[in-house]
């Protein structure tokens, strides 16, 4: 069983920063696979970010490619999510979510194959 806690959202302005974490218990966080989510009102839930067991193999989405950065601290069992340059239409409440399965490229973008998720944390940017 794992569980996952985000924290680290909030309210910032156009072209500010935000690093959201993700918390996991459970003693198998490093064998999974960790994404990123984001579902903004209205819309559906999509892909943001996600990174292999390792740290070594990451994918993003297009929309924020260059902008965000993917990492986990196993160690620490969390993972994290840089974000910058950040724009309006990055608002969205942010998941975290885990999977045990692989490969990357074709786990990464299907929600059907992460098993667990967090509660998620709400990211507000204003223009």
């Amino acid at each position: 069983q794992v569980q996952l806690v985000e924290s680290g959202g909030g309210l910032v302005q156009a072209g500010g920063s935000l690093r959201l974490a993700c918390d996991a218990s459970g003693r198998i966080f490093s064998s999974y696979i960790m994404g990123w989510f984001r579902q903004a009102p209205g819309k559906e839930r999509e892909f943001v970010a996600a990174i292999t067991w390792n740290g070594g193999v990451t994918t993003y989405a297009d929309s924020v490619k260059g902008r965000f950065t993917i990492s986990r601290d196993n160690a620490k069992n969390t993972s994290y999510l840089q974000m910058n340059s950040l724009k309006p239409e990055d608002t969205a409440v942010y998941f975290c979510a885990a999977s045990s399965l692989a490969p990357i490229r074709v786990v990464a973008r299907n929600l059907n194959a992460y098993r667990y998720w967090g509660q998620g944390t709400q990211v507000t940017v204003s223009s």
